[in-house]
């Protein structure tokens, strides 16, 4: 490889790192947006970014405010704009499909007799606009 050739791959593996920096910033950045809006009404914190071999749960949650043992599994979408659908509209069915998954890992070692409810918070623009989906999808 010529010094020009590594010259140009150091340039772009040096941005693509930083997008990859600046789009995990911006992901922590609306999960942490999320969680004080969602315990601002009355949801308790449990877990982020709960991870197993079948997928992975930004956020689960308490509702306290439900009469019995409520389990919330949310998935937090951010996107600059809605050019593609939007913030909500990028939780594809498969994407479901991974979080009921991992869900139902967490809710099977943790609280094996609570409820499961699956939410989604979009956040979206520049303003950081939130939009929180109750029920966005069933697991069953």
């Amino acid at each position: 490889m010529s010094e020009k050739q590594l010259g140009l791959f150091a340039s772009f593996s040096e941005s693509l790192s930083k997008k990859i920096t600046n789009k995990k910033k911006s992901g922590n950045d609306a999960e942490q947006q999320a969680c004080k809006h969602l315990q601002s009404n009355g949801l308790t914190l449990l877990e982020k970014n709960y991870s197993t071999k079948a997928g992975e749960v930004d956020l689960i949650m308490l509702d306290d405010k439900s009469n019995d043992e409520m389990l919330v599994f949310i998935e937090v979408r951010y996107r600059k704009n809605t050019d593609f659908g939007g913030a909500a509209a990028s939780v594809t069915p498969k994407k479901q499909q991974r979080i009921i998954k991992a869900s139902l890992a967490y809710q099977q070692k943790h609280a094996p007799q609570s409820s499961m409810r699956f939410d989604v918070v979009a956040i979206e623009g520049d303003n950081r606009e939130l939009n929180w989906i109750q029920n966005a999808f069933s697991g069953f």
